[in-house]
C-alpha cells in the first residue's frame, strides 16, 4: 500500500519509471481504488471454498461427537477396559470404579502382564474379540464353535470399529486454534470489504452493487454458521466433560485432543487385530515358529496377571455407568 501511494504521488515523467512501476502508475491514476477492488474480488473468489471448508469441519465435529456416544464397538471396548481395571484393582480404593478418564487409553499398550508376554491392550482386545465372536457364532448358528472360530468371527466384527468412528478420526486431524478463528476471520474480511465499498462512495457502479449484494449474503450466511459453531463447540465441550472427567481446565485447552486420543486408540486396536489374525493364520497352516506378535492369551487355567495400576479410574457415579451396563459379566 505504501509503494502504491508513492507511485501515485510521482510527479515526474512516468516513462522514466521501470516497466512494472509505470504499469502501476497508469492503472492507479485511472482507477485509484484498483488494489482494493482486487482485494475484494480475491476474497469473493475464495469465499465459497472457505465457508464450505468451515461447514465440513462443523459437520465432522458434530458427527464425531455423536459417534463417540453411539459406537457399539467402542462402548464395548470401554466396558471391557472398565471391568478389567476393576479386576486389576480389586481390594483397592480403585477396585469398584464406575467409569474412567479416556486418557487411560493411551496407557493400555504400555501396561505389560507380569510375565511380560502381552500388553493390557492385547488382552482386552482378545477378550472382546472372543466375546463378539461367540455372540456372532450363536446368532448365526455356526456349527463350528471352537475358540479359533470365535476369534475369526470376532475379528470380523471388530474390524468395523474404524468405520464406526470415521468422523471422530477425521476430527483428530483438525487444528483447534485454526478452526476456532475461521468464522471470525471470514467476518473480519467481510467488514474490511464493506469498509472498502463505503470508501468508494455512494456510486452506483456495477462493482459496488455486485459487492454489496454479495456481502449481504455473506453476512446472513456467517450469522447462521456462527450460531452452528457455538452449538457444536458446546457439544464438543460436553463430550470432553463426559469422557475426560476429572481433567483440569488447563489440560482441556485443546478440546480436539479427545479425538486424537480416540484415533490413536482405534489405530492400535486395528494393529492388534492384524497381529491376532496373523497368529491365527499361522496356526491354520501349522506354523509354530516364534513370532514377534504377542501370543493369544493363555486359557483360563493359567490366567494372565497384571499389576495394579492407576488408569484414571473414577469411583463416583458418572453417566458412563449407564453406558457400561449393556453387557453381562459372563461375556468376559
Amino acid at each position: 500500500q505504501e509503494e502504491a501511494s508513492k507511485i501515485v504521488q510521482f510527479i515526474g515523467n512516468p516513462n522514466n519509471l521501470a516497466e512494472a512501476e509505470s504499469f502501476l502508475y497508469y492503472i492507479l491514476k485511472a482507477v485509484p481504488t484498483s488494489f482494493n477492488h482486487l482485494k475484494a474480488m480475491l476474497f469473493r473468489s475464495n469465499y465459497d471454498s472457505e465457508i464450505l471448508r468451515l461447514k465440513e469441519h462443523l459437520q465432522t465435529l458434530d458427527l464425531g461427537c455423536k459417534e463417540l456416544k453411539t459406537s457399539s464397538l467402542f462402548l464395548k471396548l470401554l466396558e471391557a477396559i472398565l471391568k478389567t481395571g476393576n479386576r486389576m484393582n480389586a481390594g483397592t480404593s480403585r477396585g469398584n470404579a464406575q467409569g474412567f478418564n479416556l486418557s487411560a487409553l493411551t496407557k493400555l499398550s504400555d501396561v505389560k502382564s507380569t510375565n511380560g508376554k502381552t500388553s493390557l491392550l492385547h488382552f482386552i482386545v482378545e477378550q472382546v474379540v472372543h466375546s463378539e465372536g461367540k455372540r456372532k457364532a450363536i446368532y448365526e448358528k455356526h456349527n463350528d464353535e471352537s475358540e479359533k472360530e470365535y476369534v475369526i468371527l470376532g475379528l470380523q466384527v471388530l474390524s468395523g470399529l474404524s468405520n464406526e468412528l470415521s468422523e471422530a478420526k477425521k476430527a483428530a486431524s483438525m487444528h483447534y486454534n485454526s478452526f476456532i478463528t475461521m468464522c471470525s476471520t471470514l467476518s473480519s474480511h467481510v467488514n474490511e470489504i464493506r469498509h472498502i465499498i463505503t470508501c468508494c462512495g455512494n456510486t452506483k457502479g456495477g462493482f459496488t452493487n455486485e459487492m454489496k449484494g454479495f456481502l449481504e449474503l455473506c453476512e446472513d450466511e456467517l450469522k447462521v454458521v456462527k450460531e452452528e459453531q457455538t452449538r457444536i463447540m458446546e457439544l464438543v465441550k460436553k463430550t470432553n466433560e463426559y469422557y475426560l472427567a476429572g481433567t483440569s481446565k488447563d489440560n482441556m485447552s485443546n478440546p480436539f485432543h479427545l479425538f486424537v486420543i480416540v484415533k490413536d486408540f482405534v489405530d492400535k486396536v486395528g494393529q492388534t487385530c492384524i497381529e491376532l489374525k496373523k497368529k491365527v493364520e499361522k496356526k491354520n497352516v501349522g506354523m509354530e515358529s516364534v513370532s514377534t506378535t504377542p501370543p493369544l492369551s493363555p486359557s483360563k487355567k493359567v490366567p494372565l496377571r497384571f499389576r495394579s495400576i492407576d488408569l484414571n479410574f473414577l469411583s463416583n457415579k458418572l453417566e458412563l455407568e449407564s453406558t457400561f451396563s449393556s453387557q453381562s459379566e459372563d461375556d468376559f
